[in-house]
């Protein structure tokens, strides 16, 4: 399985001005969050990258994307049907090939020299499947992501056979349908904006799209891939920064300075801050 292309979904009509805010990166460099998720995808090896976006957002999304615009491919999601629709609109562009699929308005800041990313193309190329991230989050973390339940593979610590994945489930279907062993109780394995996926997702988005239907979500194809053909679930060594959720925009910021060069400078700065809150 090779990774020629990524898919970044950027149609939501209430989030489309996160990924052009700028924040300043681990290497102390100011960038756009749509720059610093290309760079995550383009780390994987990605060659060619598509964008779906609201009409009449591509000259600002090509100005955002930096050094990196002449990768871009724009298709305009016209018909806001939801984040599954949004993903199928980029089916001509993937022509039958596995991809790998951000959005863009998740950040990720890995734990190893491997980014977030590479992690996620190595295990799919070395299993030849689809393959979602994940990360362990409590059960208040529910409302805002979706969630996959499963069996962890054999021998392996981080790797999950995918049984079942809902979209923001209620604490009640994650307690009976998503415990996964291992984890903590009251945390549940959410999706971490961050996958590979086989040709299968877009035949299934398909399918749905001409079944009809004002929202189509992808976890709900998620769940029929994972009773079709063998799909795994990762948790990577990193972390997620959402920074379409309250103060998301700022804890990435803490985060990136935190890991970086200037990460004294930072750090004093927050110790007077808090000195100063504290008189």
């Amino acid at each position: 399985m090779k990774i020629r292309k990524a898919v970044i979904t950027a149609a939501g009509r209430n989030q489309r001005g996160l990924p052009i805010q700028a924040l300043v990166d681990r290497d102390g460099q100011y960038k756009t969050a749509l720059q610093i998720v290309i760079e995550e995808a383009v780390s994987a090896g990605v060659e060619e990258i598509c964008i779906v976006i609201c009409p009449g957002d591509q000259d600002r999304y090509s100005q955002g994307a930096g050094k990196e615009a002449s990768r871009l491919t724009f298709v305009e999601q016209r018909d806001p049907r939801g984040y599954g629709h949004a993903l199928w609109c980029a089916r001509a562009f993937t022509a039958g090939e596995a991809f790998l699929h951000l959005i863009s308005d998740h950040l990720y800041l890995s734990g190893t020299d491997l980014r977030c990313a590479q992690q996620l193309v190595q295990v799919a190329q070395q299993e030849n499947c689809a393959v979602s991230a994940v990360q362990a989050a409590r059960d208040s973390k529910l409302p805002y992501y979706g969630a996959i339940g499963g069996q962890l593979v054999p021998q392996r610590a981080n790797l999950y056979e995918v049984e079942r994945v809902i979209e923001k489930p209620t604490p009640t279907q994650a307690e009976q349908l998503l415990v996964v062993p291992g984890l903590r109780a009251g945390h549940y394995l959410t999706l971490f904006g961050l996958h590979v996926l086989s040709p299968t997702v877009m035949e299934l988005l398909d399918q749905m799209v001409s079944a009809g239907g004002s929202s189509i979500q992808l976890s709900d194809a998620l769940q029929a891939l994972a009773g079709r053909e063998r799909y795994l679930a990762m948790e990577l060594n990193g972390r997620r920064f959402d920074i379409g959720v309250k103060y998301g925009l700022l804890m990435a910021q803490l985060a990136f300075s935190l890991d970086g060069g200037d990460r004294d400078e930072v750090l004093t700065q927050l110790v007077e801050l808090l000195a100063d809150r504290s008189r």
